[in-house]
């Protein structure tokens, strides 16, 4: 039998906690008011302070928590200060899965499909004013796609990977000017695929996760694009392979929440790329979803609604908030 002295049994103990404590996922979630009617497949962007949810696929007439067959058009935002939601004017166009990005005090969205079930790819591109609360009609994508990563950088709107009308993922990499009004190509994507994340770091864009194929054909790829060279290095991949999650950039931290689909269920994982370190983290999880989007305002994550299950079940209402010490 071994036999330790007092002084080491505590240290062994206070190594055993400490190692305890650091593996133990970090964060806090709550909630705040939640949406109406619940949705999913919408997109997110955070703007002046302010969180929009554009279009997407709504809650049936029913009130099943199902989603409804069609695209709608509604857009609503969320004003952290007041803890209120709003409908502004919605996008000219019924669609889901729409790449959003924001630029200059405006929304651009671009892309999206018919119906929710990624049919019917479209082309469409239009510029959301909050000072007018009006829509206006841009230059269409070259090729239609839908569940497009699009961000902006330098100036421009970059669109990536997605879906065309023949349900085909595709890697194209386009990149939208609102001086010249006109679209140009770059770099594609190392891997086609869509349902994928896009977040801007330091003058270059990380595209992380997404699918192949269906949704059970995800995938843990970080790809990150040099505005500078055109060009596409890898990164350390996604702990969690996994498509139509939601992400932004927080503290130093990209932080993927969430997802779609394993063995019949959604993602509850929660993991941060600490930029600092190069290293992903785990985070607190919390109840699993797709379909979604975030956006950080100040010292807060913002998640907005989604489906609780796969394929479009059990959609919600939540507004979820995750904060990190």
């Amino acid at each position: 039998m071994r036999i330790f002295s007092l002084n080491s049994l505590a240290c062994l103990l206070a190594a055993t906690c400490a190692t305890a404590f650091a593996q133990a996922p970090i964060g806090t979630w709550s909630t705040a008011a939640p949406l109406t009617p619940a949705r999913a497949e919408h997109a997110v962007i955070g703007l002046d302070g302010k969180i929009y949810a554009i279009a997407g696929g709504i809650s049936n007439a029913e009130g099943t928590g199902k989603l409804d067959s069609g695209a709608s058009t509604l857009v609503e935002e969320y004003d952290p200060a007041t803890d209120r939601w709003r409908v502004r004017s919605p996008l000219p166009r019924a669609l889901t899965h729409v790449g959003v990005a924001a630029l200059d005090g405006k929304i651009y969205a671009v892309g999206g499909f018919v119906r929710d079930i990624h049919q019917q790819a479209q082309s469409d591109a239009f510029v959301y004013d909050p000072a007018t609360n009006q829509w206006s009609t841009l230059p269409s994508l070259p090729a239609p796609r839908g569940s497009v990563g699009t961000v902006a950088l330098n100036g421009r709107i970059h669109a990536t990977g997605g879906r065309d009308p023949k349900e085909q993922v595709q890697a194209t990499h386009e990149i939208f000017d609102p001086v010249e009004q006109a679209w140009t190509s770059a770099a594609s994507l190392p891997v086609a695929r869509d349902h994928l994340s896009a977040v801007v770091v330091d003058g270059k864009i990380h595209v992380i996760g997404g699918r192949t194929k269906d949704l059970t054909k995800v995938t843990a790829y970080h790809d990150v694009y040099d505005v500078a060279s055109d060009t596409w290095s890898q990164a350390p991949p996604l702990p969690t392979p996994r498509s139509a999650m939601a992400a932004t950039l927080y503290q130093d931290m990209i932080v993927v929440f969430g997802g779609e689909c394993r063995d019949g269920k959604t993602f509850s994982e929660n993991e941060g790329y600490d930029l600092a370190t190069g290293n992903w983290k785990t985070l607190k999880p919390a109840e699993g979803r797709h379909g979604f989007g975030a956006a950080t305002v100040g010292d807060r994550m913002y998640f907005v609604a989604g489906a609780l299950g796969c394929g479009g079940e059990g959609l919600s209402t939540e507004l979820l908030i995750f904060t990190l010490p």
